[in-house]
């Protein structure tokens, strides 16, 4: 959390596409003149179209292209060096589609947070949309978790529950679900900048001031 009440409280995000979850924690800092801000956007892709809206945004960009390095390893070391240039008080991964070393994980330990598109610790890795459907359950979401070695099953900080419909496609369920993303990670970007989260001795999530913990979508399938 940052050093004291009186600091900004500095984010730095990871993305490797569009950015819709990063916009929307831009969004949400301002929305609520948080004591926060997004420091810098740092992207695996140089193709990434949320470079081009956090340059327009007047955010600092980097470029780390995962294609450059030999192994996982050299990538993770630089794209740590380039994250820390910036000193951020969390790192937020906002579609940001490379597996990350145990070393890189620790490195930033208790400060690297994800968003997956399930209610974990059902269907961890890709394909989350499918994998719900096959197995014919009647909700599903999303899960912001803090990151550790083990893919997919950090502490879980807030999830998101939205209905699944008979007739669903995984495009109907990743549609439906992507404005709860926006919702809940804009949430949890405020309970961070609020220094409200903490993670107690047996690895489980506190929040601060907060009742609850999940968000529920109505079954409607209207735009964010």
């Amino acid at each position: 959390m940052p050093e004291s009440n009186s600091c900004r409280c500095r984010f730095v995000v990871l993305v490797s596409g569009r950015g819709s979850n990063m916009r929307a924690i831009v969004q949400a800092l301002r929305d609520r003149v948080l004591p926060a801000e997004v420091c810098a956007v740092v992207s695996s892709s140089p193709d990434a179209a949320a470079l081009d809206w956090a340059r327009e945004q007047g955010i600092a960009t980097v470029v780390v292209p995962h294609r450059n390095y030999a192994s996982r390893e050299l990538f993770d070391q630089a794209l740590a060096q380039a994250i820390e240039a910036y000193r951020p008080d969390y790192v937020l991964l906002a579609g940001f589609m490379r597996v990350l070393t145990t070393g890189f994980v620790e490195r930033f330990n208790g400060r690297l947070v994800n968003i997956h598109p399930s209610l974990l610790p059902s269907f961890p890795g890709l394909h989350t949309h499918q994998q719900a459907l096959a197995m014919g359950v009647q909700w599903h979401g999303c899960t912001v978790h803090f990151v550790t070695p083990v893919l997919d099953h950090g502490p879980i900080i807030a999830q998101g529950v939205v209905p699944v419909l008979a007739g669903d496609t995984p495009a109907d369920l990743a549609e439906r679900l992507l404005c709860l993303e926006h919702q809940v990670y804009g949430e949890v970007a405020r309970w961070l900048a609020e220094g409200r989260v903490t993670l107690d001795a047996m690895q489980r999530v506190q929040v601060r001031g907060v009742a609850s913990r999940s968000f529920i979508r109505p079954s409607d399938n209207g735009g964010c």
